[in-house]
C-alpha cells in the first residue's frame, strides 16, 4: 500500500476507490495497523521474500494457485459466452502452464493486456497480477513487478503476498527502507489472515 502513491496512474481512480486524501501517509497508518520495532516471525513465503528467492516464492504460489482469489472482486458478465472471453481464459490457461514450467517470457506475454486476460474488465484477479510480478523478477524487471504486486494490492487491500511481493522489487530496486516496511506490513496481514481462517 505504500507504493500506490508512487503508482496512483497505474489504475485510473485507484485514490478514489481508497480515499486517499493524503498520499504521504504511510500505509500502516492508513489500515490502522501498528508500527512498532518489533518483528513478526516470517512464515516460509516472508522469509523468501526477504532472502529473495525467488525460486522458493514461485514454487509457493504455484501451490496456492488460484485459491487466494475467493472473495476478490470477478466480475463475469454475458461476456464470458463471447468469443473474446474464451480467448482471455485461453490465455490464462496458457500463462499457467507457462508459469508452471518456469517459462516466465510467455507467462508474460500471456498474463498481459494485449491478451486481454487484465485489460478486459470481465474478470480481475490478484493472482493473475501477482504471477506477472514473479515473472517479472524473475526476468529481472523490478519496475513492472513492483507495478503488478501494487496492481494485487490495489483488488485486494489485505492480501499479503501483494505486500510480500513488492517488497521484493522494492528490494531489487534499491529501495531498502520501503521493502523493510513493506515486508512487515505483508507479515501483518498474513498473520491477521492466519488468525481469521
Amino acid at each position: 500500500m505504500l507504493c500506490l502513491s508512487h503508482q496512483s496512474s497505474v489504475i485510473e481512480g485507484a485514490e478514489d476507490h481508497f480515499h486517499i486524501s493524503n498520499p504521504n501517509v504511510p500505509s500502516h497508518v492508513l489500515m490502522g495497523m501498528p508500527q512498532s520495532g518489533a518483528t513478526l516471525p516470517l512464515s516460509p513465503l516472508g522469509e523468501a521474500c526477504l532472502r529473495m528467492d525467488l525460486t522458493a516464492i514461485h514454487e509457493i504460489l504455484e501451490k496456492l494457485g488460484y485459491k487466494d482469489d475467493e472473495g476478490a472482486t470477478t466480475e463475469l458478465s454475458f461476456q464470458m459466452w463471447t468469443n473474446q472471453m474464451q480467448e482471455t481464459l485461453n490465455s490464462k490457461k496458457k500463462g499457467d502452464v507457462a508459469f508452471r514450467h518456469k517459462d516466465f517470457r510467455a507467462a508474460i506475454e500471456c498474463y498481459t493486456p494485449g491478451s486481454h486476460f487484465i485489460d478486459v474488465g470481465t474478470m480481475v484477479s490478484p493472482t493473475v497480477f501477482a504471477r506477472r510480478s514473479l515473472c517479472y523478477l524473475m526476468s529481472d524487471m523490478p519496475q513492472e513487478a513492483l507495478n503488478d504486486a501494487v496492481q494485487a494490492q490495489v483488488i485486494s487491500p489485505i492480501w499479503h503476498i501483494a505486500s510480500y511481493l513488492q517488497a521484493v522489487a522494492l528490494s531489487a530496486l534499491g529501495r531498502e527502507n520501503e521493502s523493510e516496511v513493506t515486508l512487515k506490513e505483508g507479515s501483518v496481514l498474513e498473520e491477521k489472515k492466519n488468525k481469521t481462517a
